[in-house]
């Protein structure tokens, strides 16, 4: 049987490229580059609330980095170093190799897509659990924050929201999506695309950003909090699939569109005067940049729909506390 020692040698240690000292010692050494200081966030996945038990791991390995790259792509940051916690299962020790090396391939395969180095962490045994700790460089003074949002902002989404929650609410059972629809959900939900280079270009242009992990509305208004401002946003101005849009405006897709989360798109707020510039963006990246709203003075948020009227949800976003 493999050890935890077997696991971290066999799976998880790889060269050092760029850390002064990686896996294998008490603890990892890093050095910012001059100029530069660390971002650093952690985020966890647990089995049965944040995934499917039986997931499949290569697809969860991938995952459990994206999460984390999104952190860093909403601050502006540049990805440089993870460090990883799994606890597995006994149910697992069965097929724990053939589990490891695709959990592995998956992680693997995104950090270096984005030259990620992993330099630590710890296995042990218990419910299925995956922790991943990223460390980012983004220049002195210079990161995207939450609280820099002004009266008469635009606000402004990357992609198109809501796909990874309707996938999981046909999963659920909750709504019925076609085969067709399913398999173009799917992607938004199991391997979500963050968008790291897009935060970096934002750097100079957005006020303030937050990447939109638990949905529109509780993100966004995590901002105004922050900010001590106000705003308003039209829903028709989201940018939505074919599926979505084919679904709305049932409660259930409205409910996934503005509160459903895992969509791991980036929400910033940035002066009219700088929206060529940001349409110039979308263009060179190829990724849809559409403007939803405006940055008020006061507080609150509040969502129209196409007639102009108010919308209320029951639900405003994700909770991890909330069964």
């Amino acid at each position: 049987m493999l050890s935890e020692f077997d696991i971290i040698q066999r799976y998880f240690t790889r060269p050092t490229f760029s850390a002064s000292l990686g896996v294998g010692d008490d603890a990892a050494l890093i050095k910012p580059a001059a100029g530069m200081e660390l971002a650093i966030s952690t985020d966890m996945l647990v089995a049965g609330h944040h995934f499917f038990a039986d997931a499949n791991p290569r697809m969860l390995g991938y995952k459990s980095l994206a999460v984390n790259l999104s952190d860093m792509a909403a601050m502006g940051a540049r990805p440089r170093w993870a460090t990883l916690a799994l606890a597995l299962p006994e149910s697992l020790l069965q097929t724990k190799e053939k589990w490891l090396e695709a959990f592995a391939d998956g992680f693997f395969g995104l950090a270096c897509t984005h030259q990620v180095e992993l330099i630590g962490g710890d296995t042990t045994c218990g419910p299925l659990n995956i922790c991943v700790t990223i460390i980012g460089e983004v220049a002195k003074g210079k990161a995207l924050r939450r609280s820099g949002a002004k009266p008469g902002d635009d606000i402004w989404i990357s992609g198109h929201l809501g796909d990874a929650a309707l996938a999981l609410a046909h999963i659920q059972q909750r709504i019925a999506l076609e085969p067709d629809e399913v398999l173009a959900c799917l992607p938004a939900l199991l391997m979500p695309m963050a968008r790291v280079e897009l935060g970096q270009r934002l750097i100079g242009l957005a006020h303030s950003a937050i990447d939109i992990s638990d949905g529109l509305l509780a993100d966004l208004g995590h901002i105004l909090e922050c900010s001590k401002v106000a705003a308003v946003i039209e829903m028709n101005a989201i940018n939505q699939s074919a599926v979505m849009k084919k679904y709305l405006p049932q409660p259930l897709a409205i409910n996934c569109l503005l509160a459903g989360g895992d969509d791991y798109e980036l929400c910033f707020t940035a002066p009219r005067a700088k929206c060529g510039k940001i349409e110039s963006i979308s263009r060179e990246l190829e990724i849809p940049l559409t403007r939803i709203g405006r940055v008020s003075k006061g507080e609150g948020l509040v969502v129209l729909d196409a007639v102009g009227k108010s919308i209320e949800l029951r639900i405003k976003g994700y909770d991890h506390f909330r069964t």
